[in-house]
């Protein structure tokens, strides 16, 4: 490799970009006004559940699309979380945000044990390591007896924030459940946008390179999958309140191919790519369930058409036509 190229990929996996571009401030702006009219006009549970996802996907794509690492088995800290919560509140009669704070504490601890294994392997062997730990997830939470079997946990209750704010009203919930979702979002792009994050692109685009370097691949690898948990598991956590159920639906492994979808098909290594990935696959389920099984053929199909004609994704298309990165 030449001198050149050597300096090149070191400035880029080292580079700090100056500022936030002016067209993301005015996309967050106008997607956060959006959001705020959006339960007057809209269903809020519908758009709460479009939050849910668009955060969960985005938390994938942070391993994913800036990590360069496949999880099968996102679902284990979505579905996790979703449980701790829903127990947590009901049960235990904890307060909302601490049982939000418990459900997406043990993601994250989960994540430490699962992410400790799986990053020994690479490919599709880690794949497949993660689709291995989510079953086994998802047959303790089958069988564990706190857990409500096939039932799930029930009646849910929300609860009021902080003792204070009841969440029993939609919309109430909706500005609670918006405030966590776009926290989230703007933490991944603080993270994204970071040292950490730069490193982390490296990695993902010559990890033999980025070893010679003399970065600790394995502790990067390993950061951002427990980070890429907790936030799965926040979305979970959110998800059990909005529903007020954790059912056997949140750790099946048909919700990590979901996931997976949701951020192939916004835009996988995009900011807003997961975003529009949920809002689409989460509207075309509500609108079609009266097909019945035939929702996931249209998902498929659709899925194979953008993949032929917008292989980087819905918004990885937009970027590269406005030749501006979103």
């Amino acid at each position: 490799m030449s001198v050149t190229t050597e300096t090149t990929y070191a400035s880029a996996s080292q580079a700090m970009p100056i500022g936030t571009p002016r067209h993301h401030i005015i996309i967050f702006a106008v997607l956060l006004g959006l959001l705020l009219i959006a339960p007057f006009l809209l269903y809020p549970v519908f758009i709460m559940k479009i939050l849910c996802f668009a955060l969960f996907a985005s938390a994938l794509n942070l391993l994913l699309g800036f990590g360069g690492l496949l999880s099968f088995g996102h679902a284990a800290f979505f579905g996790s979380a979703s449980y701790v919560t829903a127990h947590a509140a009901k049960v235990w009669g904890l307060t909302p945000e601490v049982s939000i704070l418990l459900g997406t504490g043990s993601a994250a601890i989960l994540g430490l044990l699962i992410g400790a294994l799986a990053i020994r392997r690479q490919g599709i062997y880690f794949a497949m390591v993660t689709l291995a730990f989510a079953q086994m997830v998802f047959f303790f939470a089958l069988q564990a007896p706190f857990t409500g079997g096939e039932d799930g946990i029930q009646a849910v209750p929300r609860g009021n924030l902080f003792g204070v704010l009841s969440l029993a009203d939609d919309r109430t919930l909706y500005f609670v459940v918006l405030a966590i979702v776009f926290g989230g979002l703007l933490a991944i792009y603080r993270i994204i946008h970071s040292p950490f994050g730069q490193v982390l692109k490296a990695i993902r685009d010559n990890e033999p390179r980025s070893i010679s370097l003399g970065y600790k691949v394995n502790r990067y690898k390993l950061a951002v999958f427990v980070m890429s948990a907790a936030l799965a598991g926040l979305a979970g956590s959110t998800k059990s309140l909005v529903f007020q159920l954790a059912s056997l639906t949140d750790v099946y492994w048909t919700m990590s191919g979901e996931v997976v979808l949701m951020t192939l098909l916004g835009g996988m290594g995009t900011i807003f790519g997961p975003f529009v990935g949920a809002a689409v696959i989460v509207t075309m389920q509500n609108y079609f369930a009266s097909f019945g099984a035939w929702v996931t053929i249209l998902q498929g199909t659709i899925f194979v058409i953008s993949v032929l004609l917008f292989r980087e994704g819905i918004v990885g298309v937009l970027s590269k036509w406005i030749k501006k990165p979103l």
